[in-house]
């Protein structure tokens, strides 16, 4: 973490060059929401004074670190400006975030998604497709699609796991993992995308990793995004694939 007065003048400088140019902030690097929420509420204070023209400010967010902080300090922050968050949950399968060493559960996610909807913070979800492998890829997707409807978040996304440094520590850990073909990640989405009831969530299959470019607005949409994942397996010579160069991360 940095030192506080660092981040705040950072903030002073950044608003003294470009503060009615900033619309939107984004804390980083990591899950900024394990500082305090005395840290945080002067951050937030800050870009309001020094970046006026700022409509939303963002972070990402580790479930386990909301479970230490109360709804009325959640509530203060979206007071203060924390319009939007991004949970990588990765699974809602308890076997799956076990064997990954996530740190989280069904249950610590869930938590944390619903502080956040009550203090009407917006919810971006990250799903990793192919993250349990051949042997948990079921109820990784039975469990993840569970865990969306519970819980109704505003934005939802699928990334397809990948290794950019490779993955020996990944299956050293998890040896029992197998990475799935092609037409495998495309069963397991349509599984995952079958079991959704959401009212109006966006989603999203757009990142560099997703070989099937998917978007639309769940439940208005499901039938045609079941019908394009089903159109991938049956015919993936005619899909709009991504190709394999492009996929680079």
């Amino acid at each position: 973490m940095r030192e506080e007065d660092e981040v705040l003048e950072s903030i002073r400088l950044t608003g003294e060059r470009y503060g009615d140019q900033v619309r939107r902030v984004f804390l980083a690097d990591g899950d900024a929401l394990v500082l305090p929420t005395r840290r945080l509420l002067n951050i937030l204070e800050a870009i309001r004074t020094h970046m006026p023209a700022v409509r939303r400010i963002s972070s990402y967010c580790l479930p386990r670190n909301l479970k230490k902080k109360s709804q009325s300090e959640i509530n203060e922050l979206a007071a203060a400006g924390l319009k939007m968050v991004y949970v990588g949950a990765e699974s809602g399968d308890d076997q799956v975030l076990a064997a990954v060493k996530k740190c989280e559960t069904f249950a610590s996610t869930c938590d944390a998604l619903d502080k956040l909807g009550s203090a009407g913070i917006t919810r971006s979800v990250m799903i990793l497709n192919g993250l349990g492998g051949k042997v948990y890829t079921r109820q990784h997707a039975e469990q993840s699609a569970k865990l969306a409807n519970l819980t109704q978040p505003e934005y939802l996304a699928t990334l397809v796991v990948s290794f950019p440094k490779g993955e020996q520590r990944f299956s050293a850990e998890f040896p029992e993992w197998e990475p799935l073909g092609q037409q495998e990640l495309f069963a397991e989405m349509e599984q995952f995308l079958s079991a959704l009831e959401l009212k109006r969530t966006v989603f999203r299959s757009d990142h560099a990793s997703n070989l099937l470019i998917l978007k639309g607005t769940l439940g208005a949409d499901k039938e045609r995004l079941l019908s394009q994942i089903r159109q991938a397996i049956e015919r993936p010579q005619d899909a709009d694939l991504r190709p394999t160069w492009a996929r680079g991360l």
